[in-house]
């Protein structure tokens, strides 16, 4: 992998990884129209930069873990489900999952689910004053769906959106939770794939990972800003239309010019 090619990931990880849109479905695709050899490295260092991305989360939301112990402990009921699966699914999903046919049915699927979300939530109203304030039943329920994003395309921010709106909260709380769901999310995910490939890893690795991580990191800053107010003005719908194009846009370029869409 290139300097050039980790760069534009990274940014894409960057726009991507906090949007109902699916980060890893994004980067699976732009490595396939970039034609990027070392398969194996390359889903490594998608998993990996997320923890840039991630680290955006945790400048932003700084002051929110110093309110309480609650709301950590709702954030470990809700990742418990995603840590035990994935633990156990890790290879199976990573070895079969990860390819674009998987990703463009994901997309597709998952963008008119985004659709119905829009109608449902266009004029709900919190139950919690406060994102800590969720029950621990709702943080499990957030926790079960998010699950479903382990399959590359579905996206980890739509199913915890989806699962913070069905536990009672509404939009803007729930994309709150949803971020900051994904730093135990993703420095587990990361962590454990670090672990697992540290052997296949290389020094030259190393330094295109923390560029890659970097640049993910301030990308990703400017997203969540851009997110949270343009959710606030238009909803989900236009994620979902997206999703339903590029997925179907992307199918349709595989067919027609002979690209190799599972592994």
């Amino acid at each position: 992998m290139s300097y050039i090619q980790a760069i534009i990931i990274a940014i894409i990880e960057g726009i991507t990884e906090f949007l109902p849109v699916s980060s890893t479905g994004h980067m699976i695709l732009a490595d396939s129209l970039m034609n990027i050899q070392d398969k194996e490295f390359a889903k490594t260092f998608e998993i990996v930069i997320q923890l840039g991305a991630i680290m955006a989360v945790v400048f932003m939301y700084f002051k929110r873990f110093f309110v309480g112990i609650d709301i950590y402990l709702k954030l470990a009921v809700a990742f418990l489900p995603t840590g035990v699966i994935g633990f156990f699914a890790y290879k199976t999903i990573k070895l079969y999952l990860f390819n674009p046919f998987t990703v463009s049915i994901s997309l597709i699927v998952g963008g008119v689910v985004l659709i119905l979300l829009d109608k449902w939530t266009e004029k709900k109203r919190s139950e919690y004053k406060q994102v800590e304030d969720i029950s621990f039943g709702g943080a499990i329920k957030i926790g079960l769906i998010q699950c479903v994003s382990m399959v590359p395309g579905v996206s980890r921010a739509a199913a915890t959106i989806f699962g913070g709106v069905f536990a009672g909260f509404d939009r803007k709380q729930a994309a709150e939770f949803s971020f900051l769901l994904a730093i135990p999310t993703m420095f587990a995910a990361s962590g454990y794939d670090l672990l697992k490939e540290k052997d296949n890893i290389h020094s030259e690795d190393i330094t295109i990972l923390l560029v890659g991580g970097f640049v993910a990191f301030i990308v990703a800053l400017l997203a969540i800003k851009g997110f949270i107010a343009f959710l606030n003005k238009y909803g989900f719908k236009h994620f979902g239309y997206y999703r339903i194009i590029l997925g179907a846009l992307f199918l349709a370029y595989a067919l027609s010019t002979g690209l190799q869409l599972t592994p």
